[in-house]
């Protein structure tokens, strides 16, 4: 009786230690599994919400959004442009240099992250045939996208918006196997990537421009797609809203089928046009809103297209058609950003906006920190 118990229990003893190897073995087979299965990133904030800074504004845009940094959480200040050759540089005079500096690093005491814009912009205007140059030719093209990854890996930079204008439609591929080059490097240094989209809502577009960008295969390259939300109506255009709300809700409904809507970025305008004589000069709030005072001409508000303006006639006799931004036309905007289910927006803060923009920005997409 003793011996058949004996044996019982080596034999339990064994079946035990059979099956705790079994189950290390299976610990560490499911732990490689795991371990090789690929890791979900942690998701972004709910929302984002960037302020763009052009250089003429930096120090009222850093003055902005250091003072409502409670809606901000990330800042693109306009800054960087191309030289002839496709290379680097400033797009702000020499002088200028040393403000710039001191407006970025009060962003950077504000623990605001910074992505800077870099243009193709050459001497102060949009130029085609330097940033051509560079996508051509696959030598330049890996200089460039060094060059991008070092500016923002010396200046400890969040990453960097590129925004590239006026391309061709033969430059699609190559704009696309740029953006993708680009993107690889900088992930690779724990930084990202933006890319600024005109506005469309068909893959051609209206023109070249639209067809160079081709949204979904940059929408999977970047991690911010900004998309330009306004110029509906431009300078050299009819006078009109700059971003009717209509065509706003059309450009993100086409978006979305092409991008995943948490890398959408919807740009808003602070600003607007003073057209006359067939020629529409850009005007901010501050300046919209003293000339409707001068001239006491009460805007109006357009329902159907969610804009401001109003017409006005000037000392020498001249008709004009003013179309603006103001907090209730940017309001309309937020809630179709929140509607959509996008990222976040982007303000273009050309210069002094409607202080009334803020609070609704907090009401509608309150920024994560």
């Amino acid at each position: 009786m003793l011996r058949k118990r004996a044996v019982g229990n080596r034999r339990w003893r064994r079946l035990g230690g059979s099956l705790w190897f079994l189950a290390l073995i299976a610990g560490a087979v499911l732990l490689v599994v795991v371990t090789a299965l690929p890791r979900t990133p942690a998701g972004p904030p709910s929302t984002l919400v960037v302020a763009s800074l052009p250089f003429w504004n930096l120090g009222n845009g850093t003055n902005t959004a250091v003072r409502n940094q409670r809606f901000v959480n990330e800042v693109s200040p306009w800054v960087y442009g191309l030289n002839s050759d496709g290379g680097l540089a400033t797009q702000y005079p020499p002088e200028q240099a040393a403000d710039v500096n001191d407006q970025l690093t009060r962003l950077r005491d504000a623990d605001i992250p910074i992505v800077p814009s870099l243009a193709n912009i050459t001497n102060g205007k949009w130029e085609y045939g330097p940033v051509a140059r560079v996508l051509h030719d696959p030598v330049r093209m890996q200089r460039h996208v060094d060059e991008i990854v070092d500016l923002v890996h010396r200046e400890d930079y969040a990453g960097i918006d590129i925004d590239y204008e006026n391309l061709r439609g033969t430059d699609r591929q190559a704009f696309t196997a740029f953006v993708d080059r680009l993107g690889a490097a900088l992930h690779a240094q724990g930084k990202t990537l933006s890319v600024a989209l005109f506005a469309k809502t068909t893959d051609a577009g209206v023109d070249e421009r639209n067809v160079a960008q081709d949204y979904a295969a940059i929408g999977r390259a970047a991690d911010q797609v900004r998309l330009m939300g306004y110029d509906y109506h431009w300078g050299t255009s009819p006078p009109g809203p700059v971003a009717p709300i209509g065509w706003v809700r059309e450009v993100l409904d086409y978006a979305r089928t092409q991008i995943r809507p948490d890398r959408i970025v919807l740009g808003v305008p602070l600003y607007g046009y003073d057209w006359s004589e067939g020629h529409g000069e850009s005007v901010t709030w501050l300046q919209a809103f003293r000339l409707s005072t001068k001239h006491n001409a009460k805007p109006e508000y357009d329902p159907a297209t969610q804009s401001p303006w109003f017409r006005y006639t000037d000392d020498r006799g001249h008709e004009h058609e003013v179309w603006f931004e103001n907090s209730a036309s940017s309001k309309a905007k937020f809630d179709a950003a929140r509607g959509a289910g996008i990222r976040g927006v982007y303000l273009w803060m050309y210069g002094y906006e409607d202080n009334g923009t803020w609070p609704e920005l907090e009401k509608s997409l309150p920024a994560a920190k």
